[in-house]
């Protein structure tokens, strides 16, 4: 595992951005009743929040960073560092994280960053952005974070296009030598790549008059190469296996309190599998703050999108202690365990 300790960043702020347009899974004719009712139960998601055509990620990371830097009165020349985290990004190339620099006003003088991850992106684009600021040579940091990979999901795969939603989050870190620790462990299993995966368009497999056909599966689901396929148990056994396994590594290493911790943010993939790592860590449910009825999977902007919808008074008016821990695509992971101090939180934003 990959350990890591950072000193003086501070966490400021956060916003998030989701689609005014809701899709209900319910409302999704390839489910019968009992299969939506199956699903709702075990998987929990009921609604989610899908882009319309045309608009990407950076759209919704430019609002939430618009208006985050807007609350926070930050002049933009301040701005030193800005890391975007995503693998839906506009183009193959540039990287978006310069279209971003410009659309924000940020000075020439900012330093940009791709970061090509999905679920566990939001830990470790926190850990790059503050490994950097707590040098002391980078001031302040805008992390942007989200994906709209409703875009990557056919219509015909039960498995997925019940599954994922759009975000994209923003979050103002600070170098501040009065913050308390950040404390991180990462890890990587290159090994199950293929457990989340689209297959065509990159330059391993370029897109060919193939990549578009639709295939059956032998559990009646269709996709073509350029769909993300996902194999559902794989990532299942994955993810309840490694949450509370990094957890108890982060905890141990660093010799912290685990019950003292005040919420503990979980990447937002499937209810059943957050209830069984919450039940491996023992954890109450009060401590453990839930939105995925409501806003589906949206990968890496899951926890600072649940931070805004779950969490804004608490993290408004007090000190809050809190453990994130997100894993997925890749296959990777991380666990942060951080104090966060009356930050400043928007409201949800939604266009």
């Amino acid at each position: 595992m990959a350990f890591n300790r950072i000193e003086q960043v501070g966490f400021k702020g956060v916003a998030a951005c989701v689609p005014k347009n809701i899709y209900y899974n319910k409302d999704y004719p390839l489910f019968s009743e009992s299969e939506y009712e199956k699903f709702a139960t075990n998987v929990g998601i009921r609604e989610r929040r899908v882009v319309e055509a045309g608009v990407c990620t950076s759209d919704l990371c430019f609002e939430a960073g618009q208006q985050l830097l807007s609350k926070l009165n930050w002049e933009k020349n301040t701005v030193d560092l800005l890391v975007f985290v995503s693998h839906t990004p506009d183009y193959k190339l540039p990287a978006t994280s310069c279209i971003l620099q410009d659309r924000l006003g940020l000075s020439n003088q900012c330093m940009t960053l791709d970061i090509s991850l999905g679920c566990s992106g939001y830990t470790h684009g926190l850990n790059v952005a503050s490994s950097m600021l707590q040098t002391g040579q980078f001031k302040r940091a805008l992390l942007l974070v989200g994906n709209t990979q409703t875009s990557y999901a056919s219509y015909y795969d039960k498995s997925v296009f019940p599954l994922f939603a759009d975000a994209g989050t923003a979050t103002a870190l600070e170098f501040d030598p009065s913050a308390p620790s950040m404390y991180f462990n990462m890890g990587t299993d290159g090994s199950g790549f293929k457990s989340i995966i689209v297959e065509d368009g990159g330059c391993r497999n370029p897109v060919s008059e193939t990549s578009f056909i639709l295939e059956e599966f032998p559990d009646g689901n269709k996709s073509s190469r350029l769909h993300e396929r996902l194999d559902g148990m794989d990532v299942f056994t994955f993810g309840i296996r490694i949450a509370p396994q990094t957890i108890k590594e982060l905890v141990s290493h660093f010799d912290l309190n685990l019950q003292s911790t005040d919420y503990f943010l979980f990447h937002q993939a499937n209810k059943m599998m957050l209830e069984k790592v919450k039940s491996k860590l023992k954890l109450e449910s009060s401590k453990v703050p839930i939105n995925i009825d409501r806003f589906g999977n949206t990968s890496c902007a899951t926890i600072p999108l649940l931070m805004v919808t779950e969490m804004r008074n608490a993290l408004e008016s007090n000190s809050m202690d809190l453990i994130l821990s997100a894993f997925g695509v890749g296959l990777s992971w991380g666990a942060v365990k951080l104090n966060t101090r009356e930050i400043v939180v928007v409201d949800l934003i939604e266009i």
